[in-house]
């Protein structure tokens, strides 16, 4: 099974892929350059930096190459040469390795360097939720390779976070209802949604972009045995029975799973997992547990990235990225009505 992303890329990001190494498993782009967002004109979209995330199945080879053709993006860090700044990648933050306010063909990118299996482990255990949950929303796929083991993993991906908000929805609700709370799964707990980010920023991505939405999520839905899925109405109805919670829970990804087990064991009792989430399954506060659980997870990975990101991007660079973050915030207040 394919990856049910938006596949129609256009020339640009094409021309834009095309002056970086091509030793590429899976190119995309996200963020307010490539979709609208509510409050946003096409205008101000076109002044919007671009997002992009690399996967790359050699990062020391990748980096070696791309500091040869592209220097000129990296911060001082630069210095220390492919093997180093491949340390910095892997073994600190969420395993990306991000060079911000790069200037090409008129545009401001930002782009992320992971590797595959890094991916590939995030996708499916959601180890950090750093890019696995910007791929919970809509992306536009620039360049995917042919590995069955990443096309599964991504989709993998998507019916975690069905699942996931299944748990913390009630028993009805809309489609617009389930976007939004899988568009703000991956904000749980960052930091920035406190200091830094827009505070409407998940409600501006589902309402121009629920047939996107659909687009990823419409098949997953209507093979769900769990969820009585309703498209022409958009309305769904999930089992919240112990039983139908216990299935879900199982079927979380084995980081939350984990970190449900923390949340609810006491120290020294050391029951298993399955024991735990049959605990949890019961418990009328079992979405709460869930939500609590992802924030712990989202909470670690977007301080240590972003930590991370002041080196990457080096001090000027980081300034003015703070600072293009902070104007976005106060528009977003500037729009909220009195």
């Amino acid at each position: 099974m394919t990856l049910p992303a938006l596949q129609n890329t256009t020339v640009f990001f094409r021309r834009i892929l095309s002056q970086f190494p091509q030793d590429i498993s899976l190119a995309f782009a996200y963020g307010s350059g490539v979709f609208k967002q509510q409050g946003t004109t096409q205008g101000q979209m076109g002044k919007n930096m671009l997002d992009f995330v690399f996967a790359v199945d050699d990062p020391v080879t990748w980096h070696t190459m791309n500091l040869m053709q592209n220097r000129r993006h990296y911060s001082f860090l630069k210095y220390l040469g492919p093997k180093q700044i491949s340390t910095i990648q892997n073994e600190h933050g969420a395993g990306v390795y991000y060079n911000t306010l790069v200037p090409i063909d008129d545009r401001m990118i930002k782009y992320g360097v992971i590797s595959t299996q890094t991916l590939i482990d995030d996708l499916l255990h959601w180890k950090t939720m750093y890019i696995a949950g910007r791929l919970h929303k809509p992306v536009r796929i620039v360049l995917q390779g042919e590995s069955g083991k990443l096309r599964a993993a991504l989709v993998g991906n998507l019916k975690s976070a069905v699942t996931a908000s299944f748990l913390m929805l009630p028993e009805s609700f809309s489609e617009e209802d389930l976007f939004l709370q899988i568009a703000g799964l991956s904000y749980c707990g960052d930091f920035r949604m406190v200091f830094g980010e827009d505070k409407s920023k998940v409600l501006n991505i589902v309402k121009d972009n629920g047939p996107h939405f659909k687009t990823l999520y419409s098949t997953i839905l209507q093979e769900c045995p769990q969820v009585v899925y309703k498209p022409q109405q958009g309305k769904l109805e999930v089992d919240k029975s112990p039983e139908g919670q216990f299935l879900q829970l199982m079927a979380l990804p084995r980081t939350l799973q984990q970190q449900i087990t923390r949340l609810v064991d006491p120290p020294g009792k050391n029951r298993d997992v399955e024991e735990i989430l049959l605990q949890v399954a019961q418990d009328p506060d079992c979405g709460l547990v869930v939500q609590q659980a992802i924030a712990s997870i989202v909470k670690i990975s977007s301080l240590t990235q972003s930590a991370k990101g002041i080196a990457t991007a080096g001090t000027l660079k980081a300034a003015s990225y703070s600072v293009k973050k902070l104007n976005k915030m106060w528009k977003g207040w500037r729009r909220k009505p009195a």
